[in-house]
């Protein structure tokens, strides 16, 4: 009899190392029981393999029954334990929108003694929601601060999963999840910074049939993609329903951040970029190469933008961009104007009939 139970131990602890899930384990373990006992019912007595396991049948069978009562009971168990879980949780009231869980404020604090914050502001962040397109290199950093900022909602689209290639720059993933949908990745990381924060990932691509209905539950957008195609789309979705656009690019050594929001008078990207570029003149990343940190630098800076167009500190980048050049440690702003016939915003007509 301790024969087979040191065989099942031994069954168990391979099956454990090797990563094998609880439920395979447990069936290896059901056949050897089965096969202990068919040894016992076919062999006669006094076989060697019967004396080997118990000599005969009778303890196996009550051995069996006992596991069977006792997975019976665990099972019951579990039930009920859900069953007062589901019932405390609907007794519980639902927190008000914009209301800090308990603890939570001590987080904010460094926000809360800005004067250009303050309460007031942090509240804002809580009761903002803003939508992320892309879980990228900009999207990273930008993502990390949003929620640890305390945005209360947070979007995030992209249908790519992580790569090996990505973790050089993209530093909201990790190597244990080379394969992982990155939109998956990017919420494991938010919910370890900011529990209190709540994630929405969309693990696909943004579409023209899906964008507008998508972009009506956030109030304002963040664009971090690498098509020109989807940065369009972006644009002018956001242009239709007057949300603001936190607009980030990066090409090698340099990068840059825009506000574009044609409701409060600035242009939309179309404005500045209608046409999209010839082969070969915009490179992506993955053909020119691109500075590890400078997605950092950069996607913080989005995330910046994003934080003084939610609660009104300072002047966002309307109307204006700011390039960053890392190689030479260098920064410059260029004004921005509405194109006269930009089909997109309406341009100088579309800002006189506001």
């Amino acid at each position: 009899m301790l024969l087979v139970l040191a065989m099942a131990a031994a069954l168990w602890g391979v099956g454990r190392l090797t990563g094998a899930p609880r439920s395979a384990r447990v069936y290896m373990l059901g056949l050897l029981f089965v096969a202990v006992v068919g040894l016992h019912l076919i062999l006669p007595d006094g076989h060697p393999l019967r004396e080997a396991t118990g000599g005969e049948a009778a303890p196996w069978l009550i051995l069996g029954g006992f596991v069977v009562l006792w997975a019976a009971y665990a099972r019951v168990l579990r039930r009920v334990r859900v069953r007062a879980e589901a019932q405390e949780d609907a007794a519980r009231p639902a927190p008000e929108p914009g209301r800090f869980a308990d603890g939570e404020l001590d987080r904010y604090a460094r926000h809360i003694v800005l004067r250009e914050l303050g309460g007031p502001g942090q509240k804002r962040l809580k009761q903002a929601r803003v939508l992320v397109v892309g879980a990228g290199g900009l999207g990273s950093p930008a993502l990390l601060y949003l929620a640890a900022a305390g945005v209360g909602t947070i979007g995030v689209i992209d249908d790519d999963a992580v790569d090996a290639t990505n973790l050089q720059r993209q530093v909201i993933h990790r190597d244990d999840r080379i394969g992982m949908p990155k939109v998956f990745s990017a919420e494991a990381a938010m919910t370890s910074v900011n529990p209190f924060v709540t994630v929405r990932p969309y693990h696909r691509a943004l579409t023209e049939d899906i964008a507008g209905a998508l972009f009506e539950d956030y109030d304002l957008i963040l664009d971090g993609c690498d098509s020109f195609d989807t940065r369009q789309l972006v644009n002018r979705v956001a242009v239709a329903q007057g949300k603001p656009l936190v607009s980030g690019a990066l090409s090698q050594w340099e990068g840059q951040v825009s506000v574009f929001d044609p409701a409060h008078e600035g242009p939309c990207y179309a404005c500045v970029f209608l046409e999209k570029p010839a082969a070969g003149l915009a490179p992506s990343c993955a053909e020119a190469g691109v500075l590890g940190p400078l997605p950092g630098v950069v996607g913080s800076m989005m995330a910046v933008e994003a934080v003084k167009v939610i609660t009104g500190a300072g002047a966002a980048l309307r109307g204006e961009m700011l390039i960053y050049d890392a190689l030479w440690g260098e920064t410059r702003r260029i004004a921005l104007k509405r194109a006269e016939a930009c089909p997109v915003c309406g341009g100088a007509a579309g800002r006189r009939s506001r």
